[in-house]
């Protein structure tokens, strides 16, 4: 379930996040991700945020369902997106229903022993050849940063193996780092996942 302390970060810095990570989704990542989309294809973004990422696919023809436990989110995110509404992870429980699912920098904020559980129900709901996006922050272990927000930390190679265990094959890999809303510079990795037929 999420955590209170980073839902109460979230929904201090709703409208901040908002205005630092704006994004139309036309960045590389996101063109790698689309390029395994059939045309109108449905996709789920799952910790979308003030939905701006989710608004950039619909926009390009996809149908877009846009999830955030954080209903201070979710209310930005309705400006942008139709169909976004506040849920958990846990809520997932669709089968073969999405030809991608976008999880963005959101499942960081996952414990690790629940990391299993949740890309298992990524893999039910996604169809035959259906594609992940998952954003991390890079690292071991588990903490809060500045402003209280719960983060698990991920290396490559146990990302790759915990997809692999649920069914899922690496596709694109991509890493960096950059300064998040705590100020604090950060590496990263994004894994692009598909689903084994």
């Amino acid at each position: 379930m999420a955590d209170d302390k980073t839902l109460a970060a979230y929904a201090e810095h709703a409208d901040r996040y908002a205005t630092r990570f704006k994004t139309n989704g036309a960045g590389p990542h996101m063109t790698a991700f689309l390029s395994g989309m059939p045309d109108g294809g449905r996709i789920l973004d799952l910790g979308c945020g003030p939905g701006q990422a989710a608004a950039g696919m619909a926009a390009k023809g996809y149908d877009v369902e846009a999830w955030d436990a954080s209903p201070e989110m979710i209310e930005i995110a309705k400006s942008h997106v139709l169909g976004a509404r506040v849920a958990v992870f846990e809520d997932l429980n669709a089968e073969h229903e999405f030809d991608g699912i976008y999880a963005n920098f959101s499942l960081l904020h996952a414990p690790k022993a629940d990391m299993p559980g949740h890309l298992a129900r990524i893999a039910r709901a996604l169809k035959p050849g259906g594609r992940l996006h998952i954003g991390l922050k890079s690292g071991s272990g588990e903490q809060r940063d500045k402003l209280g927000r719960f983060y698990a930390y991920y290396e490559d190679a146990e990302l790759t193996d915990l997809l692999t265990s649920a069914g899922l094959t690496v596709c694109y890999r991509a890493a960096g780092e950059e300064a998040g809303l705590d100020g604090t510079i950060a590496p990263w990795i994004i894994l692009q996942a598909t689903k084994d037929d």
